[in-house]
């Protein structure tokens, strides 16, 4: 099943987790703390209301959209999108324009990316035909996969392993951030 279809079927769980995984994911790029997010996922956990959290999240960033670094405005625009509600309606448009926005970053920021126009890249890989994506897009996409599979499967049991995949997906995030700026001129 292609990355779109499996957020189409999605509840509002996992469309919440999935959308925070990615935007947890690209936290480097914001100079966010690591444990920014954690009440969100916390009140994915326990089924609470997530506004509170979210307006902490925003505070906890640089209120202005980031000039200059595609990326980050991205990464930035992923977080002042995130619906205040936390219904399957609000959440699908937003776990979606995540997914892509992730994809997005990943392709900015892959060494390996060649000059094909991201966008036809990203929709193929998002359908499912990821043989001519980049390693750093590819890996975003299995990691976005993995975090929906694991909420299909095992319910509010499986956020645990979505934030693993978040984690592990951020430290390989901050690393190519990291490279990028020391052999930045």
């Amino acid at each position: 099943m292609s990355l779109v279809e499996r957020i189409a079927q999605a509840d509002e769980r996992g469309l919440a987790a999935s959308g925070l995984a990615c935007l947890d994911r690209c936290l480097p790029l914001l100079g966010a703390d690591d444990d920014l997010l954690r009440p969100l996922w916390a009140s994915l956990a326990d089924g609470s209301d997530w506004a509170a959290g979210l307006e902490r999240a925003r505070a906890g960033v640089d209120a202005a959209e980031p000039a200059g670094d595609e990326a980050a405005r991205l990464a930035w625009r992923m977080l002042e999108g995130a619906p205040a509600a936390r219904t399957a309606e609000a959440v699908r448009p937003w776990a979606d324009a995540c997914s892509v926005a992730s994809l997005r970053i990943h392709r900015l920021l892959d060494p390996a990316a060649d000059d094909t126009p991201a966008a036809e890249g990203l929709d193929s890989g998002r359908a499912g035909d990821t043989a001519d994506l980049p390693p750093l897009v590819a890996a975003e996409l299995r990691r976005q996969r993995t975090v929906l599979d694991l909420l299909a499967e095992h319910g509010t049991h499986g956020l645990r392993g979505a934030l693993e995949v978040s984690v592990e997906g951020r430290r390989v995030l901050r690393a190519v951030v990291s490279r990028r700026a020391r052999s930045a001129p």
